[in-house]
């Protein structure tokens, strides 16, 4: 079998981690298998070098970053690789580029245009271990350039796509995913499988697991996943098309996301093209926009909340004023203390009355909602940030415990 393992930056964090990832990696190939390894930078590595990096200039040019950040995996792939030939075994360590990653050249989130393989094949050919840096590539100016957050999951994702892989592997620090975050929610349970679909939908809405463009690509590409502590030796759990839990459970999980902000453009003009107007204007800028909600028009006005990152927050408030003669409204409201909690489920479009669930456990609660957004597999609700984590509390006990899960 191919195997592509993926190791985040705890599970590298010092020289016992990084002992013990070789033993996992080492014990893998010995069991017969061809391996490669993506690994990230070593635990606050890459936090450290935007710290240095402000502290001579707080405005660096992204190309430079790119060329900063690089530098933590490069470590990481170099000691593993080192801990590897301690065990006694060939392993040879590349660059991204070394690995053949060729990207598109935004910097700081740049996307994976192709992966030339043949240096990788080379190496496994001579049944070596290839320890491949995540997070990187090379742009067609032969600049390094990097994937942004989560870009150590795609990396591997990738290279599973491109090799065929039998298995890719994530380990991160919990032991797999979890119906809520384990670390904060009380009776947060382990899930043996969970679709695709499900899985991005939890990564996209603040999940920490696993990062959606991986997940994105995983489904595209039909690459086997598996996500398991790198720590504990348990089983994992397995992200696929179908699970077979599908059925059984209509919530998977429950998903709480800090990083939003709710903006309103209050006395808009009630007439055809004003959401187009707003929202092309932002795409623009490429400013993402998450929940939409417009009022009913009265007096010949509408307004239209919707949310976005914390970090496009000044920068959205900024372009609606820039542009208010020509959209024309009366003002801009921001509420940056509030926070997204989701629901997630393949089961739900086939069972009503699951949304009426979570309401009633935040009536109950005494929380409030200020916005409601539902598909046909997730329902998110916008909150008070201090009333963010009880909300998930309350709502993961109204699913996963009065009903057995469900």
């Amino acid at each position: 079998m191919l195997i592509v393992q993926k190791f985040g930056g705890s599970s590298v964090a010092d020289a016992a981690r990084v002992a013990n990832v070789a033993k996992l990696v080492t014990d893998t190939y010995k069991k017969g298998n061809s391996v490669v390894v993506v690994v990230s930078a070593q635990g606050d590595t890459t936090d450290d070098l935007i710290e240095k990096a402000h502290e001579i200039n707080p405005r660096g040019s992204k190309r430079e970053m790119d060329m900063l950040l690089a530098a933590g995996e490069q470590i990481s792939i170099a000691l593993l690789a080192m801990a590897i030939e301690k065990i006694g075994c060939p392993v040879v360590s590349l660059l991204g580029w070394q690995a053949g990653f060729r990207t598109n050249s935004s910097y700081g989130d740049a996307r994976i245009k192709r992966i030339d393989t043949e240096r990788v094949l080379a190496e496994l050919d001579k049944n070596t271990i290839v320890i491949v840096t995540g997070f990187q590539g090379l742009n067609k100016y032969e600049d390094i350039t990097t994937l942004g957050r989560g870009g150590s999951d795609t990396s591997a994702v990738a290279l599973a796509a491109v090799l065929h892989a039998d298995l890719c592997q994530i380990y991160t620090d919990v032991d797999g995913v979890y119906t809520a975050d384990p670390r904060h929610v009380k009776g947060a349970r382990k899930l043996e499988e969970i679709t695709y679909d499900e899985m991005l939908e939890l990564a996209t809405l603040g999940a920490q697991v696993l990062h959606n463009r991986s997940v994105e690509m995983a489904k595209r590409y039909g690459v086997n996943l598996e996500v398991l502590s790198s720590f504990s030796g348990k089983p994992g759990t397995k992200v696929k098309e179908v699970a077979k839990t599908m059925e059984k459970l209509h919530v998977s999980g429950v998903a709480c996301d800090k990083n939003v902000a709710r903006v309103a453009v209050v006395g808009l003009a009630d007439e055809p093209g004003i959401a187009f107007k707003i929202f092309s204007l932002l795409a623009k800028e490429r400013i993402n926009v998450d929940l939409i909600l417009q009022s009913i028009g009265r007096n010949n006005t509408k307004d239209i909340s919707f949310t976005v990152s914390i970090q496009d927050v000044e920068r959205c408030k900024q372009l609606l004023d820039e542009h208010r003669d020509f959209l024309q409204f009366d003002h801009v409201d921001v509420n940056d203390k509030i926070a997204k909690v989701s629901i997630v489920g393949a089961g739900m479009v086939h069972n009503p009355g699951v949304a009426a669930k979570m309401f009633e456990a935040l009536y109950n609660a005494g929380i409030n909602i200020s916005m409601i957004s539902t598909s046909e597999i997730k329902v998110s609700v916008l909150v008070d940030i201090n009333e963010a984590d009880r909300a998930v509390q309350v709502i993961h006990d109204r699913f996963f415990h009065e009903f057995g899960g469900n």
